[in-house]
């Protein structure tokens, strides 16, 4: 339990930051989409971090039960699997272009994500 809540408190602060930077248009994930694009060392990095995360989490946190704990186990297998992704297929990354440019409602979507997390993680 002490894991998912450090985990939770970690995903919330970092969502609920991305989602206000978003919002006031501080990050444009447009722009970083295109970064990838241009850098292939950038797009093997983050996809190494991505699966080195991944396999971190799912190493100590994979824990299926029917409780907010399951959602960071899956958030887990969803970096490993991106992390693959990305390394495999670097272009993916621009398949996601198109939705990054609704900004504003990714941003909210990150924000509530962000307060999900926060709740299990520094209220529950």
């Amino acid at each position: 339990m002490e894991l998912s809540s450090l985990v939770a408190k970690t995903i919330s602060v970092i969502y609920i930051s991305s989602g206000i930077g978003v919002l006031i248009g501080t990050i444009n994930f447009s722009d970083i989409v295109k970064d990838f694009d241009k850098s292939p060392a950038l797009t093997f990095v983050a996809g190494s971090v991505g699966i080195i995360i991944g396999i971190i989490l799912i190493e100590y946190h994979n824990i299926w039960i029917k409780s907010w704990e399951v959602l960071i186990t899956i958030i887990s297998w969803l970096f490993l699997i991106g992390g693959l992704v990305v390394v495999i297929i670097p272009k993916s990354l621009t398949y996601f272009n198109k939705f990054y440019k609704s900004s504003r409602i990714l941003g909210l979507f990150m924000i509530s994500i962000g307060i999900i997390f926060g709740y299990f993680g520094f209220i529950n």
